[in-house]
């Protein structure tokens, strides 16, 4: 993980589940990341990319916001 640094925003709050498939009506295991703030970067049914690193992963954005 490489922690804080410039041009990184904390969000403070945000609510992480892993949901497994066949619960909550999910249809595959996936990981929810919740926060009023990812509604202003990501918009409800964007295409967007993730890919594991060291400690975690990240999400990409197919498109500059």
């Amino acid at each position: 993980m490489s922690g804080p640094g410039e041009g990184k925003i904390e969000l403070k709050g945000a609510k992480v589940y892993i949901h497994q498939k066949g619960k909550s009506f999910a249809r595959i295991t996936h990981i929810d990341v919740e926060h009023p703030a990812l509604n202003e970067i990501i918009k409800e049914k964007e295409a967007t990319y993730a890919a594991g690193k060291i400690g975690g992963f990240f999400i990409g954005l197919k498109k500059d916001t």
